[in-house]
């Protein structure tokens, strides 16, 4: 289980698994929601596959600095913080994480010259949070309550199946009396329009704003969302200054987040049981998408046998 720090208000809330519950994550849903045979393959069939990556030991490494850098920042001082060598915590961390992933796989998946590239890019990135603190982390503003909030709750009422994640960091506004979730996301460039965009890479928020209503007790008209998108790459060229940090809030209101359970509703009825066994005799289509784009990064793509070629719709 991932370490958390959560404020006395929301300790009482946190629910440990049973054996015998069934568990969903986020990345489940939206892996169905992309391709439901392709999570058939991962979950159902048990054929999941891990691909590492330095963009995951950069993300991981990343998440972890930032979020221990805020646990300083507002549980200890600003000196303490500021006395922190956040690029010596980062590079440690982009090792111990190379390492674990290589341990797991037997893959040397990256170079000590992509290893430097992405430190030095992650050291610009720290190096510009800090510099801008206040723009960002206003400590007379924003109160952390919690780093890695866990999420445990009924995915639906009628089913033994629960949706299990973490809320990367929780702060309380308390200039407008609200919580606010962030989710803390590395990119390359940022988030353009497409991205913004879709639906499935956005919506992670605002089914956790639900989730933790649920959970913990607290309005949820009372609850914001955030996505904190820190980039390792600047455009060449601009005439304006540009930042490594970008800021969206994603549509979140009543509609939206009536829409996206009931889309994530429906993913649990169809995929499971009501004691949480998986539904087998459900149907579960392989979805390659516009120009085959759900297929691009799928692992079974030239595995015809699992998933046929003939049967991969394309709308």
């Amino acid at each position: 289980m991932k370490e958390s720090q959560i404020s006395n208000i929301f300790k009482f809330g946190v629910k440990e698994p049973l054996d015998g519950d069934s568990k969903v994550s986020y990345s489940q849903y939206t892996m169905y929601a992309n391709c439901p045979h392709q999570w058939k393959l991962n979950y159902m069939d048990g054929n999941r596959t891990f691909d590492p990556s330095i963009h995951l030991v950069f993300g991981t490494a990343m998440h972890e600095t930032i979020q221990s850098w805020l646990d300083t920042l507002y549980n200890k001082s600003l000196k303490d913080a500021t006395e922190m060598d956040l690029g010596k915590m980062l590079y440690e961390s982009m090792i111990e994480e190379y390492r674990k992933m290589r341990e797991q796989t037997g893959v040397e998946f990256s170079s000590p010259s992509e290893m430097e590239e992405f430190l030095e890019d992650g050291i610009e990135i720290l190096n510009f949070i800090t510099k801008n603190r206040v723009d960002y982390f206003n400590t007379r503003q924003l109160q952390l309550v919690a780093i890695e909030l866990p999420i445990y709750s009924k995915a639906l009422d009628t089913h033994n199946v629960y949706m299990r994640g973490f809320l990367d960091v929780v702060f309380e506004d308390t200039y407008q009396n609200k919580l606010t979730i962030w989710d803390i996301k590395t990119s390359t460039n940022g988030w353009n329009k497409y991205q913004k965009d879709d639906k499935t890479k956005t919506a992670q928020l605002v089914l956790y704003k639900k989730f933790l209503s649920e959970q913990y007790g607290y309005p949820l008209d009372r609850i914001d969302v955030k996505y904190f998108i820190v980039k390792r790459k600047l455009n060449e060229g601009m005439m304006f200054t540009q930042k490594r940090v970008q800021e969206f809030v994603p549509a979140n209101g009543k509609p939206t987040l009536n829409k996206i359970t009931k889309s994530f509703e429906d993913f649990i009825r169809n995929a499971f049981n009501e004691d949480g066994s998986y539904r087998t005799e459900s149907e579960f289509p392989a979805m390659a998408g516009k120009n085959s784009k759900n297929c691009r990064f799928c692992p079974f793509k030239t595995d015809y046998e699992k998933c046929p070629k003939e049967n991969r719709h394309k709308i």
